[in-house]
């Protein structure tokens, strides 16, 4: 069933780059033990879905138990930072998303190095995000929201799922963007977020299309907006932010697999030849599209 909201990505995009500090030669008969990827953000969000659906299928293609780990925290600092410093044997991955590249700006004194700690393996998803609000918002599109927002300065918000996360900085560019004063509460996750919009504590957020797809069927939200360039086809009826008004307004996020600097290049090879193929899979394509 179509569930994930994400666009397959041509997983071939890092095949060519130079994998900082990989060794030469990998060890014999990998993978020998089961393989972890690390998810830097709780269960339940986009991230999490796209690297379950990765790690089942990579479980199948390698013959060794692919286990997803949640280590969330620190706007996903722990997580990253945990497989920046693991041993680089290819046994242990992190599922990374565009919020990896803007660490750096958010934490100072960050604790690992974005570019130089990690050996990139393969994109494998996008996903755009859906403007959901609470029914008592009386608005029906993103023009009807930027006027409200003017007569009621400060007054409005819109939740996240943490800060320096790409919905927060969706909600900025929107605030930045409509020139509006709209209140951000961060959260540790999705799950909460969600709940707390649904339940009419929070008024608005921009959330992953599976987060708010069955409360928009169900009526508990309104869906006044898509954050990508182009329509999602989950939701052909929903306009662009672009298109309603924000002329240019576009952010998403992706996700992919990296592994600690200095992980072999044939086994950072054989994992992204891996997930081409599982990519390619229509099951796979099924669940993230």
């Amino acid at each position: 069933m179509k569930q994930a909201g994400f666009a397959v990505i041509a997983c071939f995009v890092w095949v060519g780059v130079p994998v900082p500090g990989a060794a030469a030669a990998a060890a014999p008969g990998y993978p020998s033990k089961p393989i972890r990827v690390v998810v830097a953000y709780p269960p339940g969000g986009p991230n999490d879905l796209s690297a379950r659906t990765v790690a089942q299928k990579l479980t199948e293609a390698l013959g060794q138990p692919v286990l997803v780990e949640n280590r969330a925290g620190a706007a996903g600092n722990i997580g990253s930072h945990a497989v920046a410093k693991s041993a680089p044997d290819g046994y242990t991955l992190l599922n990374g998303a565009s919020a990896l590249t803007i660490a750096p700006a958010l934490t100072r004194n960050l604790n690992y190095d974005v570019v130089k700690d990690f050996a990139p393996i393969s994109l494998t998803a996008a996903s755009s995000f859906v403007l959901a609000v609470h029914p008592s918002v009386p608005v029906s599109s993103v023009k009807e929201l930027i006027a409200l927002a003017r007569t009621r300065p400060g007054q409005l918000n819109y939740a996240s799922s943490g800060v320096g996360a790409p919905p927060h900085l969706a909600g900025e560019l929107l605030k930045t963007m409509a020139n509006i004063n709209i209140h951000h509460i961060p959260y540790k996750g999705v799950g909460q977020s969600i709940s707390d919009l649904v339940g009419g504590q929070v008024d608005m957020m921009f959330t992953s299309p599976p987060n708010a797809i069955p409360h928009v069927r169900a009526g508990k939200l309104k869906a006044l907006a898509v954050s990508t360039a182009k329509r999602s086809p989950l939701l052909p009826e929903v306009p662009t932010v672009s298109e309603s008004g924000l002329k240019g307004f576009a952010i998403g996020t992706w996700f992919g697999l990296l592994a600690p600097a200095g992980t072999p290049r044939d086994i950072v090879d054989r994992l992204n030849a891996s997930i081409v193929r599982i990519i390619a899979d229509a099951e796979v394509r099924e669940r993230l599209s």
